[in-house]
């Protein structure tokens, strides 16, 4: 088997603007690392993913604190009947909602959380996140609106696209705010700490660089940490665990129950919630499963792609040693 296996999955329902998912996997000395940046990124931006794949393969978590970890389930921007039945079978007590959805309106948005809310009864929590959908006067009214619906909202996960927006829809609300893009896709995370931008940090380790990398940031930023998924397998999802449970502490249940969105995976034992509770693996345990893998490999046309890619990335590495400088591993 090479080296690099590029796989291709559909999607139960449609998330973040895609019905197929697709990633590669990255041989090392102690397994696999999924490497699957979205096909927008570009070269420098998808490097990070990279060292994250690679930290899987050569086995190099750092040892959990914690046996499992508290998840949400992820309910896409969807019709409310959808949403409800995602809800009821994703056995989680918290649920992270979609909003802001282009073409979508406010009134789609209340009425798919009242539908969570109605799913989750009274106990349970709701999240939102806008992935920087709304303005700031959009956001103070939606968010308003959408605290009713759900009778509390646990917090809003990046409601506008700046750092600065983020801060001021922060003073303007009294819904915690999470940050998100301002954090995985900034130049400087450590900004939304200097503007006092959010109260929770959400950490995903293949944009951040890897599990140590996130350990880094979230004791510098010192916010409240959610770890979140960028939708993967099971190989993916299981480095976001890692992070999880090696946290000091994990005050709110974390992103990381989408493997329910995708249709097949690569390895038998799937990570998947049970009464809303991930177990941690070991980077080793993570076996491949060759059949599954076969019925998921990508066509070759996608595989040269992805060759390239990596081919790309190689030598951004190295123009970047040759320049004198080195790749960030911290995101400072």
């Amino acid at each position: 088997m090479s080296d690099l296996v590029v796989w291709q999955t559909p999607l139960h329902t449609r998330f973040r603007g895609l019905n197929v998912r697709e990633g590669a996997l990255i041989r090392g000395e102690r397994g696999w690392g999924e490497w699957s940046p979205f096909r927008e990124y570009g070269t420098a931006e998808v490097e990070p993913w990279l060292r994250c794949a690679e930290e899987a393969a050569a086995g190099d978590w750092p040892e959990p604190i914690r046996s499992e970890v508290p998840v949400n389930v992820t309910v896409p921007a969807t019709d409310p009947q959808r949403a409800h039945a995602i809800v009821a079978q994703g056995g989680c007590r918290t649920a992270k909602v979609k909003v802001a959805e282009r073409g979508q309106t406010l009134a789609d948005d209340i009425a798919r959380i009242e539908a969570v809310r109605d799913a989750l009864g009274a106990g349970g929590l709701i999240r939102v996140d806008a992935n920087g959908g709304w303005d700031v006067d959009q956001a103070v009214t939606a968010i308003a609106a959408l605290d009713r619906a759900a009778g509390g909202l646990e917090y809003v996960e990046q409601p506008t696209k700046s750092v600065e927006e983020l801060a001021e829809t922060r003073r303007r609300v009294e819904v915690p705010i999470a940050a998100d893009e301002s954090i995985r896709r900034a130049e400087d995370p450590y900004r939304v700490r200097d503007l006092e931008a959010a109260d929770i940090a959400v950490l995903k380790v293949q944009p951040l660089g890897g599990v140590r990398a996130c350990l880094r940031i979230a004791e510098e930023i010192g916010l409240p940490v959610v770890v979140s998924s960028a939708l993967e397998t099971t190989l993916g999802l299981a480095a976001g665990v890692a992070l999880a449970a090696a946290l000091p502490e994990l005050p709110h249940a974390c992103g990381l129950a989408t493997g329910q969105l995708l249709v097949d995976d690569l390895v038998r034992d799937r990570l998947l919630p049970r009464d809303g509770m991930l177990p941690v693996r070991r980077a080793d345990e993570l076996l491949v499963d060759r059949e599954l893998l076969a019925e998921v490999t990508a066509p070759l046309e996608r595989q040269h792609w992805w060759a390239t890619r990596l081919a790309e990335v190689y030598a951004f590495r190295d123009a970047v040693a040759a320049s004198g400088g080195g790749v960030r591993d911290d995101r400072r």
